[in-house]
């Protein structure tokens, strides 16, 4: 099963989609999030996102500026203070 992913600004929703992973750049290091992962929260450090639509596939890469990630049941969501 795919992993549901949302990219979030104040202004607008960047990115909201199905993907395989996501690569996010936590103040603590990068963590890589697939379907079914923990629940988790952490802020986010100035850096690029990296989504894989598929395994294999090469990464998009969207820069983002803080803000927060949290995984729940539901998927991936990162508020972004600023992306793309």
């Amino acid at each position: 099963m795919p992993l549901h992913f949302e990219l979030v600004t104040p202004e607008k929703l960047v990115r909201s989609d199905e993907v395989w992973q996501v690569v996010v750049p936590g103040t603590d290091g990068d963590f890589g999030v697939l379907e079914g992962h923990a629940p988790f929260m952490s802020t986010v450090r100035d850096g690029s996102i990296q989504i894989y639509a598929t395994q294999g596939s090469a990464p998009e890469i969207i820069p983002v500026e803080g803000g927060f990630a949290e995984v729940n049941e539901k998927g991936l969501t990162v508020l972004a203070e600023k992306a793309g």
